[in-house]
């Protein structure tokens, strides 16, 4: 019988080096079970104002067949102009032509998750009670017609 090794627990705050070697060791066995699949890549996209400012963006990723959003927001003083139809237009456009036929978002509802169904995106999961009691984390996902 093999003898039990011996690990220690180092609980903390933010390690952008323990975040690097975790990405990039999931990087790995992501890539051998994936073989022949385009590696993920990152998406963004940035609408910014007259001046240069920040107005509107969007980040997230595409990996083979499949695009996810992590990140969408848009400056307050600018909401209610489209610019949240045209990130997601943009985002679309650009996975679709790198080959992803479907988006995966989350939105807790006091956030957003009305405007992603009013883009055609659809709720395929909701876990209640999160962050908050009186909250909701709703995951939505859009096929993406071919281009």
């Amino acid at each position: 019988m093999t003898q039990p090794l011996d690990f220690r627990a180092v609980v903390g705050e933010a390690d952008a080096a323990l975040d690097q070697r975790l990405s990039d060791e999931l990087d790995a066995v992501n890539a051998a079970a994936t073989a022949g699949t385009p590696a993920a890549r990152e998406l963004t996209v940035r609408l910014d104002d007259a001046s240069g400012e920040l107005a509107a963006g969007v980040s997230g990723w595409t990996w083979g067949v499949a695009a996810g959003i992590g990140m969408t927001w848009v400056r307050e003083d600018a909401r209610g102009a489209g610019l949240g139809e045209r990130l997601l237009a943009d985002f679309e456009a650009e996975a679709r032509s790198r080959g992803c036929t479907h988006v995966f978002v989350t939105s807790f509802t006091f956030q957003a998750p009305g405007f992603y169904e009013r883009q055609g995106y659809r709720e395929i999961f909701r876990w209640e009670g999160v962050p908050t009691p009186d909250a909701a984390d709703v995951h939505l996902r859009k096929e993406l017609a071919p281009s």
